[in-house]
């Protein structure tokens, strides 16, 4: 039992600050437009840098040098984030000596458009959660201050604009990464597929199913950006000044009845 005046022990003190943060969290905040979607554009934001950083696929080739004494070569070839291709190295083998192989690599370079992605991605996610925070527990903080409502204002279109740029340019580099690592596009890179005997027929084709997925939550993200525009605007100071007009015009109207 503590003396009366004796200051609290850690262990009552911890409760206390936990209950003082937690019970400050205005939960009910998250069913209103601005809160749900700050959620919403936290989520995708998770999946969308998720399914494009965490994407590998696998692109192969048979090569059948012919003859009796020949035996069929297969190839491999493992890439994924950032896709920088032309650091993928492959054996290509020889038909005209015994064991010998050469060194080939991929082609292209779409790393700018995959890494403006996945940074964006995570930007976004950190930014939803600020805001998340900010909203939930500070949120009188939020209205009072008319700076606030009007740098998200700024920061929600910005966020709008760039999903819609890297959701374009990760959308035209993956049909470039599908090009570049399709089993035609590397048996065409191989000088030993020329020759007459040579047989080379396609292996393992790569499965883009996660990239693809990845561009539609870049479009998706774009979309939910855009649309909580509007709802950050309503907390601005230039819709609070609208509304007193509107709500004038209509008392005039009423008066001269």
């Amino acid at each position: 039992m503590s003396e009366p005046g004796a200051p609290p022990a850690a262990g009552d003190k911890a409760p206390r600050l936990q209950d003082r943060v937690l019970g400050g969290l205005r939960w009910g905040r998250l069913q209103e437009p601005l809160g749900f979607i700050k959620v919403l554009e936290w989520l995708f934001a998770i999946f969308a840098f998720g399914t494009c950083g965490s994407f590998s696929g696998e692109t192969g080739a048979t090569v059948n040098c012919g003859g009796e004494t020949k035996e069929m070569s297969a190839i491999s070839v493992q890439f994924g984030y950032p896709f920088r291709l032309y650091q993928i190295p492959f054996e290509m083998p020889d038909c005209e000596g015994e064991s010998e192989t050469h060194t080939l690599h991929l082609v292209g370079d779409f790393s700018a458009p995959a890494e403006f992605f996945v940074t964006l991605g995570v930007f976004s996610f950190l930014y939803a959660m600020a805001a998340l925070v900010l909203y939930l527990r500070f949120h009188s903080l939020y209205g009072e201050n008319k700076k606030l409502p009007f740098a998200d204002f700024c920061v929600t279109i910005c966020f709008a604009f760039f999903w819609l740029v890297a959701a374009a340019a990760w959308g035209k580099g993956l049909t470039d990464v599908k090009a570049a690592t399709r089993p035609a596009s590397l048996i065409a890179a191989m000088g030993v597929c020329q020759g007459q005997e040579v047989v080379c027929n396609a292996g393992t084709t790569p499965a883009m199913g996660l990239a693809n997925i990845s561009v539609l939550f870049g479009f998706i993200n774009f979309l939910l950006w855009a649309g909580n525009c509007w709802f950050v605007l309503k907390e601005t100071s230039w819709q609070a000044q609208a509304a007193p007009r509107d709500s004038a015009a209509e008392q005039g109207a009423i008066d001269k009845q």
